[in-house]
């Protein structure tokens, strides 16, 4: 029996894969595209020696907050040559409480301090963790011990980095260059405007700063940047495909032109940096995305006096008739308006981000006066800055009279005032919100209709001097 079992074993044991122990060198040819989303896809390549037959490949400067199932693999040199077989993503890293956490139930030994004396036992771990350790020893058990705790072994599958580790066939042996590529969290990118504003308001000198955060787990050195902006979808199993997609569009892309260029890449905007750059992790980058100089602007003065009651309506705790009488908003607000386009010496995309404001003085001075966020902003389109409320422009709204017709339907009289205390006439634009079927049966002001329940009226005020707007508006429900 044994004669039959031993040449048997002898047998399977010759045709069973033996696995070798590849090597991998280090990334290359990092190029890295980053989305306003708080995540990025990296693409590397790298020198990896591998045997004919099964290779074992561990890759250990990956990012700490990789995608797992995000990662793709292909060999540039010979891409019928390699196949993937296995991919595993090794994350347990080494420390105390995983060290201690995977022991338990194994020798270890205690060394404490007891009346001046270093005293050592051996027992078993039995718990460690947040609800404390306890170690069996030969005269009793010890809950959470003061002093040097010292295990016998590394406990197996520990390792001290974030590591992809491939079982990787080759048909035959050689060094191969690969590519590896892979979404990361923990990488994010915003733009930050700061806008000067000339003396007599008339034109804004724009610079744009592109703001990186590292925060993978991992450091991109020399590497391609593109920034992708835009509200790109992410839905896990279409991941991998997206990446893939996205790996084929750049790989077509011609050499990036001075500064950042910009492209519309499929519904978003694709902005690449001439060179290469450094992006280490726990770090934060500010690299210039465009500037342009002597933009037109407009300042606004914008009294919207029942903003707070329009929005109670549109949450559905009003019904005509039962609005206060008058409002306690005072506020005129001030915008600067721009429009972004190629005659104003812009005419770009524009990625969102926040907008620094300040204004120059005639002695050359600068001073901070607001800042606001911006949306995407799409070329030709304008952009409005809310920078804050003006000091010397007031507004007061108020209800002079109401009359019900029926249970469905009202009349009521508003009178807007407005007085300017600026040396200069301003002119402000009140904003009228009014719902249900509504129509005005007179005004003292020419207005504009602007959607179904906003109307506005352009109003100049003198310096020194006040303005009253009043109109009568009948709504039926």
């Amino acid at each position: 029996m044994k004669r039959t079992i031993l040449p048997l074993i002898v047998a399977m044991l010759a045709v069973g894969p033996v696995v070798a122990q590849g090597t991998a060198g280090k990334a290359t040819d990092v190029e890295l595209t980053i989305y306003n989303q708080s995540f990025a896809l990296v693409k590397e390549q790298r020198e990896m020696s591998l045997a004919q037959g099964v290779n074992n490949i561990a890759v250990k400067d990956v990012a700490a907050m990789i995608e797992a199932t995000s990662v793709a693999f292909k060999s540039l040199t010979d891409p019928s040559a390699v196949v993937v077989r296995e991919q595993n993503y090794r994350y347990d890293l080494i420390s105390p409480e995983t060290i201690l956490n995977k022991s338990i139930g194994k020798q270890v030994k205690v060394r404490r301090i007891i009346d001046g004396k270093v005293v050592e036992e051996q027992g078993v771990l039995l718990s460690s963790g947040q609800s404390g350790r306890v170690i069996r020893t030969a005269t009793g058990v010890i809950i959470n011990p003061y002093g040097e705790i010292e295990v016998t072994e590394l406990p197996e599958g520990l390792v001290s980095t974030p590591t992809l580790v491939w079982k990787l066939e080759a048909s035959k042996a050689g060094t191969h260059n690969t590519q590896v590529a892979y979404l990361t969290n923990g990488i994010s990118w915003m733009a930050d405007y700061v806008a000067v504003v000339d003396p007599l308001d008339k034109y804004v000198d724009i610079t744009g700063w592109v703001t990186l955060t590292n925060e993978s787990g991992a450091t991109y050195e020399n590497a391609s940047l593109n920034l992708m902006a835009g509200d790109v979808r992410r839905v896990q199993k279409a991941m991998r495909e997206e990446m893939l997609a996205f790996d084929r569009a750049l790989a077509a892309r011609g050499a990036p032109e001075p500064q950042f260029t910009e492209k519309s890449f499929f519904e978003y905007h694709l902005y690449t940096l001439q060179g290469k750059t450094t992006v280490r992790d726990k770090e934060t980058k500010q690299i210039t995305l465009m500037t342009a100089a002597r933009v037109p602007a407009t300042k606004v003065y914008i009294y919207d006096g029942r903003r707070n009651w329009w929005g109670s309506v549109r949450y559905g705790s009003y019904r005509p008739g039962e609005s206060y009488d008058v409002s306690a908003n005072k506020k005129v607000n001030v915008l600067v308006e721009i429009a972004n386009t190629e005659a104003n010496n812009l005419g770009i995309p524009l990625p969102k981000g926040r907008v620094r404001v300040y204004k120059q003085e005639a002695s050359a001075n600068q001073h901070f006066i607001g800042e606001d966020e911006i949306d995407h902003t799409p070329k030709d389109e304008k952009v409005r800055l809310y920078l804050g409320d003006a000091f010397d422009v007031v507004g007061e709204h108020t209800r002079t009279n109401f009359r019900r017709i029926s249970q469905t339907e009202v009349e009521e009289s508003f009178e807007v005032t407005l007085r300017n205390h600026k040396d200069a006439p301003v002119t402000v634009t009140v904003v009228e919100h009014l719902t249900g079927d509504w129509r005005i049966l007179q005004s003292s002001h020419k207005y504009a209709k602007k959607d179904g329940s906003t109307v506005e009226f352009a109003v100049e005020v003198p310096k020194d001097g006040e303005v009253k707007v009043t109109y009568t508006a009948r709504t039926k429900w």
